[in-house]
């Protein structure tokens, strides 16, 4: 009898101790797994997944509370959080396309005044987004102050909100602004609408987002990259299924070339190159089809492919067959046509140029590589480019023209800060 008592005992503690373990595991797992509480219905569940970390390291991570559409949550994380110079969070590509069409047709429904029968040619307005309350806010700035580099001031957006806007770089549909409220918060410049004018008489609108430094990641400036770089290959199909073939070689040219057109030559001296031509990635990014369709420089040239109007007529000319749009506005800002031109043009200026016994000697000899010659023929005039061979020998870089010699600088740091994988054989 004492030895089953004894029995009935220690099977009664065994089980009472088994019983304690689950429930403090059940009390561990309940603590561990609590799902984080974010207050107010206007939070969408999709808005959770603004923000994406870059780097998880432990000091970067804290817990504290957040403010969220008037009432403090308890949030395990930094989503809602500002982001620091250094891009320790990321605003993923797809939210911010997603963003910018909410923006644009945010823009694009707002009322016109009754009394005026056009837009204003004198006023921007700007979509911004705070990241808080994934609010959207408009704030119309006067064109004059939106085009002064340096320009501060403050202003009521249409929620009511007292916003200080400073412009960061003036640059057109392109200039780039920081906007913050009166605790320092940044808000996120989405769209702006810019009227595109013609000798004072209103001509249309331009919706555009600029690579303003709240936006900018570099997630987003290798979407940029891929963008560039499936646009140039399409372009490359396209013509192979109307009979011309491009070379690979001058594929992958014409891809550096879509960014180095558009390096400014005094941004390039002075500023961290890497950073710039991540801001011109990003830019294609942000506004795809649309990337530098308001681009044009003094000398006429359009668009993403930056090609004059003689040239763009001449491909018109030898390549009927193509198909290329007849108007040079168009066709510009078309990146699938004005790509196809791009290279039409490219290859056959190398075909001229491998014509050239100097050329040939320039190859042979290592004084000079096809990706440049190639490049200084696009922003120069490719006819003298055996002549200054011939003239300069290994000197040739010293005769062309000073703005093509740092357009060859600004390839030749490309390729080194970015290099691209070359295309191992012609497109199919």
């Amino acid at each position: 009898m004492k030895n089953g008592a004894l029995i009935r005992l220690l099977v009664l503690l065994s089980i009472a101790c088994s019983v304690n373990q689950v429930q403090a595991q059940n009390s561990t797992d309940m603590r561990d797994s609590r799902p984080r509480k974010v207050s107010g219905a206007s939070q969408p569940a999709a808005d959770l997944q603004v923000f994406e970390r870059s780097s998880t390291s432990s000091e970067e991570q804290r817990s504290g509370s957040t403010r969220v559409a008037g009432t403090e949550a308890a949030v395990d994380d930094e989503r809602f959080a500002d982001l620091p110079a250094a891009g320790v969070r990321q605003l993923s590509p797809p939210w911010v396309r997603a963003r910018i069409a909410e923006a644009e047709r945010l823009l694009k429904s707002k009322p016109l005044q009754t009394a005026m029968t056009s837009p204003s040619i004198e006023f921007v307005t700007l979509a911004a987004l705070d990241r808080v309350n994934t609010r959207m806010h408009l704030l119309t700035v006067p064109k004059k102050t939106f085009l002064t580099k340096g320009a501060e001031l403050t202003l009521t957006s249409s929620l009511g909100a007292q916003l200080n806007l400073r412009v960061v770089r003036a640059n057109g549909v392109n200039t780039a602004v920081d906007i913050r409220d009166g605790t320092g918060d940044s808000f996120v410049p989405l769209v702006v609408e810019f009227p595109i004018e013609k000798r004072g008489v209103f001509r249309e609108m331009a919706y555009y987002t600029s690579a303003h430094p709240a936006i900018l990641t570099p997630e987003l400036a290798r979407a940029g990259r891929a963008y560039v770089r499936t646009m140039v290959d399409l372009a490359a199909k396209r013509l192979s299924e109307k009979g011309v073939t491009i070379s690979p070689q001058i594929v992958d040219v014409a891809e550096r070339l879509c960014l180095v057109e558009h390096v400014d030559h005094d941004r390039f001296r002075l500023e961290n190159r890497l950073a710039l031509f991540d801001e011109i990635y990003s830019l294609y990014a942000l506004n795809e089809l649309d990337t530098y369709r308001y681009s044009v420089s003094f000398a006429g040239a359009g668009g993403m492919v930056q090609m004059i109007p003689w040239a763009y007529n001449l491909m018109r000319q030898r390549h009927p067959g193509v198909g290329l749009t007849p108007d040079f506005v168009t066709g510009m800002r078309n990146h699938g046509n004005a790509l196809q031109a791009m290279l039409l043009y490219m290859q056959d200026t190398w075909n001229d140029l491998a014509q050239s016994e100097d050329v040939q000697y320039a190859l042979n000899e290592k004084l000079a590589t096809q990706a440049e010659l190639l490049a200084a023929g696009y922003n120069s005039n490719a006819a003298r480019l055996s002549s200054y061979i011939r003239r300069g020998g290994s000197d040739w870089r010293t005769l062309i023209p000073r703005e093509t010699q740092v357009y060859l600088q600004i390839l030749k740091t490309l390729e080194g800060l970015v290099p691209a994988k070359p295309r191992a054989r012609a497109n199919e």
